[in-house]
């Protein structure tokens, strides 16, 4: 699996600042576990409905990261 770029980050999330940019790239990611991450973060109700398994590993990381910034009481909005 190929480590994500910054240029993957940004299709998936949109605009980020290099502070989040720094914390996802230490998780040690791929794109798609990013994109997973995302999806997570955006519609945890519709997967839990479609009875996916929770995010596990690096997937969960990430899930936690995007949420601290993007989730209810998040400090921005995520695209």
């Amino acid at each position: 699996m190929a480590t994500l770029t910054s240029e993957g980050v940004r299709r998936i999330l949109g605009p980020v600042d290099n502070a989040l940019l720094a914390e996802i790239a230490s998780v040690g990611a791929s794109e798609r576990e990013l994109a997973e991450a995302h999806a997570w973060v955006m519609s945890d109700e519709a997967l839990v409905n479609d009875f996916r398994p929770m995010p596990k590993g690096k997937v969960a990381e990430l899930v936690d990261i995007l949420h601290r910034r993007f989730g209810p009481g998040g400090e921005e909005e995520l695209g």
